[in-house]
């Protein structure tokens, strides 16, 4: 049975195909359109899981989309009608692409096949967008049984739910409802600092290291009414996403000594302690429905989804604080997730269909399921271009690239499948020398074309992660955060400016500087030899060679881009930056011997800043 799962319209659009349980594979539609968060319908993802399953033209069994579109479309009109006259201009540019698209969905899933060849399925579901979530988070567990909890900004109504799973089966308990949403909330300051909602969320998360908590109680006592469960209410009377363009209004701003950050602005200490003060509100709230979620299913495992389950911090505070033996989050925990969660969701729930579970392995491969590109393939590209390249026998491949890194050059690295979520590991991904001093400043800037205060994350073989880190659990989706062990850390510079932020970035904070935040912690990713050989392979050869069983991994694309999906975008963006070697596979190109790159214009304005 071929059931294939969509995520669309919102931010992150995605598909995803099982048969029979298996997850064959699922991909974001940005990838192949190179447009970041595309939100539109996701065709050519579709067109990829549908050729990667091989599936014929009546061999479609069932199309599930991730959410329920009347349902929002009900919730999103009663909010408008509750704020009138407020909030006109919003609703007229909301509700165009409602009428063409969002209220049309199986029609617009029914064109999109016909475009692959493929007959339209008599069975299309539309199950709730929290569903989904959790689904996404429970059925691809290594758990027979676990609590389950969602977080992010909206679905329908929900903004946040408990739910727990045993077996094929799935219920949620208990849920959060709209407009009083932690997603919501940090996206809010995530507004308020300068970055893009829906995008830089990431980022207000990587400064707030860098502040003190000083907002808290402005925070606690003006802005939510918070429970002992996790559960809150927002005082509105501070917020605008109801009624406007924008997420915060003036009250807001009086509350944080000033207006909103402009955009690409000078960062202040201003910004740097209201986003540690909502980083700490947010891990609070976490922690407090993570207690719940224990409390009410009486389970030792938790499975997480939704936007908020990237917040890596949080996450490590949950696995830090043991309130459950075991953690397993979803690697594409946004939206595009959804898409994903929902076909497994009509798989188990609807088709009764059977599944299994050690207690150990997942069901996600390692969140390799996107396009992969065969080696003939590539040094078909590779010659028809003229670029110069040598090509790496296998059993030396991972000794040739740690050479590498050890001479302080930085690679792009392009191998295998696509991962599937925001999070690349390994296979798309640009890589360099986690003892390097340098390296996080050279990276940002002439590599990402990024702010130079942002981290970057090692990946770290397996067995030596407690070696480096203060971590005893698995990390295999860089999903949590954890401290530098002490004895690697060196003491800060006592005469820096901690209100400038330049001052703060080439501190060497431990033996392994270039991932080492500023508070001595690290997004770390564990590398196992069962889920990706070959990328194993580099970080075990680099050990043999340093003694380093560590490197930095940060996505293979420049800031505003989307991560890499073939060939030609991984030459592209290895052309238009600085780094010093690529490798496609098994093949490998050094930047001093290609042809010299041309464009017209300035090729970044392609691509809008996050």
């Amino acid at each position: 049975m071929n059931i294939l799962g969509i995520s669309a319209f919102y931010h992150d659009s995605a598909a995803a195909l099982i048969c029979d349980g298996e997850i064959i594979a699922a991909a974001q539609e940005e990838r192949f359109t190179r447009i970041k968060h595309d939100h539109n319908f996701p065709v050519n993802a579709v067109k990829y899981c549908l050729a990667e399953g091989g599936v014929g033209k009546s061999d479609l069994d069932a199309v599930v989309f991730y959410d329920k579109p009347i349902t929002k479309f009900a919730r999103i009109m009663e909010t408008y009608f509750s704020v009138a006259p407020k909030g006109l201009r919003s609703f007229m540019m909301a509700m165009p692409i409602w009428i063409r698209k969002k209220l049309w969905i199986p029609m617009e899933i029914e064109k999109s096949l016909l475009k692959c060849g493929i007959d339209m399925p008599e069975d299309i579901y539309f199950p709730e967008h929290h569903e989904s979530h959790a689904a996404s988070a429970f059925f691809p567990s290594p758990f027979e049984s676990a609590a389950v909890l969602t977080v992010d900004g909206v679905g329908e109504w929900s903004t946040s739910s408990i739910g727990h799973g045993k077996g094929n089966k799935l219920e949620i308990l208990s849920e959060m409802h709209f407009p009083h949403s932690l997603g919501l909330l940090y996206s809010a300051f995530t507004y308020f600092t300068g970055f893009r909602v829906n995008s830089g969320e990431y980022k207000l998360m990587g400064l707030a290291p860098y502040g003190e908590s000083i907002y808290v109680d402005v925070i606690k006592d003006n802005l939510l009414d918070l429970r002992d469960d996790g559960s809150f209410r927002l005082n509105m009377d501070y917020f605008a996403y109801l009624d406007g363009l924008v997420m915060t209004n003036d009250k807001f701003a009086a509350l944080f000594d000033g207006p909103a950050r402009s955009a690409e602005s000078e960062i202040t200490k201003r910004e740097m302690d209201i986003a540690k003060s909502i980083q700490v509100v947010t891990e609070e709230i976490v922690l407090k429905m993570a207690r719940h979620a224990k409390e009410i299913t009486g389970e030792k495992n938790l499975c997480m989804a939704g936007g908020v389950a990237l917040n890596c911090v949080a996450n490590g505070c949950i696995v830090q604080e043991k309130i459950f033996d075991n953690v397993w989050i979803q690697p594409a925990a946004g939206d595009a997730g959804g898409a994903l969660g929902a076909a497994l969701l009509i798989w188990h729930m609807v088709k009764d269909g059977p599944r299994d579970s050690d207690g150990l392995h997942d069901k996600v491969s390692g969140s390799y399921l996107g396009p992969d590109f065969k080696a003939d393939d590539i040094q078909e590209y590779l010659d028809n271009k003229g670029y110069a390249y040598q090509n790496m026998p296998a059993d030396s491949r991972g000794a040739i690239i740690a050479k590498i890194l050890d001479d302080q050059n930085v690679v792009g690295h392009f191998a295998g499948r696509m991962e599937f979520g925001p999070r690349a590991l390994g296979n798309r991904s640009i890589l360099g020398d986690a003892r390097s001093p340098q390296m996080q400043s050279i990276m940002n800037l002439k590599i990402k074309y990024r702010e130079s205060f942002r981290p970057f994350a090692p990946s770290c073989l397996a067995e030596k992660a407690s070696d480096f880190f203060e971590l005893d659990a698995p990390s295999p989706y860089m999903l949590l955060v954890a401290p530098v062990k002490k004895s690697r850390c060196i003491q800060g510079q006592s005469d820096r400016d901690a209100t400038v932020l330049k001052d703060w970035i080439n501190e060497a904070r431990s033996d392994v500087p270039a991932i080492t935040h500023v508070d001595y912690s690290a997004r770390v990713q564990t590398v196992s030899p069962d889920t990706n050989r070959p990328y194993y392979d580099i970080i075990k050869a680099f050990d043999e060679r340093t003694g380093f069983g560590i490197i930095i991994n940060t996505s293979f694309n420049v800031r505003g881009e989307p991560i890499v999906c073939t060939p030609e975008d991984a030459y592209r963006c290895f052309m238009r930056t600085e780094m010093d070697y690529l490798v496609l596979g098994d093949f490998l190109l050094a930047k001093t011997e290609q042809p010299e790159w041309k464009e017209e214009g300035d090729w970044r304005g392609e691509f809008v800043l996050d």
